[in-house]
């Protein structure tokens, strides 16, 4: 099985081509990373050429943190704010060699003016990214955790993908927040795996290192590949002692 290290969370008592590096040493097979912006792109691709890693994915910026934006695609009135950030995602990623970008929906409340507005918003992704030859990801993410993000249901993300047809947009398929949210995970997965670009894992409740808690792992990703996915893991969580390499012992489940 092929895991990645997700770099928002994991080894970031480091610089980001320390992280990369890191992450080799460990032992994963790929890498992703969130807000990757302040470090020059050129310094992330030599860490991804000298490891070999590919990484493969990185998310638009949130917006304002502090007002509490966490994401602002499907937020009516700051169009041009989010076009801004999904062209910054596609250039940065294109000069690191990234597969994806996720596009963060934000946290609208639901209307259905934020729904036009998302949906716009993913177009203009589509746009910017097939011309790189890049994916575009939108998340499902729990109302725990982001109360009133826009995007909460693995099925509302399968409407959008269909009613805009287009071939690079699909699903990250995060299993803690979509088990918050939804459960039933192995035949969730199973229903919408056409639609499915990437998969990330956490520990449900506590979103710690995926080896204990509500979901057993072993069983859900062995379940996914039967299923028929080939795509990477997604290691997306936040170490229960802060220390990365003190809590991978998990990995060994897979070897």
């Amino acid at each position: 099985m092929t895991f990645s290290a997700n770099l928002g969370f994991l080894f970031t008592d480091r610089p980001l081509p320390d992280a990369i590096r890191a992450a080799k040493a460990a032992g994963f097979a790929a890498v992703e990373c969130h807000f990757p912006y302040e470090v020059p792109p050129e310094q992330v691709k030599a860490a991804l050429d000298e490891t070999g890693l590919p990484m493969l994915g990185l998310n638009t910026v949130r917006g304002n943190v502090k007002a509490g934006d966490f994401g602002i695609a499907a937020l009516p009135g700051r169009e041009a704010e989010a076009r801004a950030a999904i062209t910054q995602a596609v250039e940065y990623a294109t000069a690191i060699g990234a597969r994806a970008v996720h596009v963060m929906a934000g946290k609208s409340g639901g209307a259905a003016e934020a729904e036009a507005t998302y949906r716009g918003n993913l177009r203009f992704a589509c746009d910017a990214a097939e011309a790189r030859g890049l994916s575009i990801l939108i998340e499902p993410i729990n109302h725990r955790d982001a109360p009133g993000y826009h995007l909460s249901r693995v099925e509302h993300a399968t409407e959008i993908i269909e009613a805009l047809g287009r071939d690079s947009l699909r699903i990250m398929f995060d299993c803690y927040h979509t088990q918050i949210m939804q459960g039933d995970l192995t035949e969730r997965f199973r229903a919408h795996l056409p639609l499915i670009g990437h998969v990330q894992i956490a520990a449900v409740p506590d979103r710690g290192e995926p080896d204990e808690g509500e979901i057993h792992y072993p069983r859900l990703i062995a379940a996914m590949r039967d299923i028929g996915y080939a795509g990477a893991i997604g290691a997306e969580y936040r170490p229960r002692h802060g220390d990365t390499e003190a809590g991978l012992s998990w990995l060994s489940q897979f070897s």
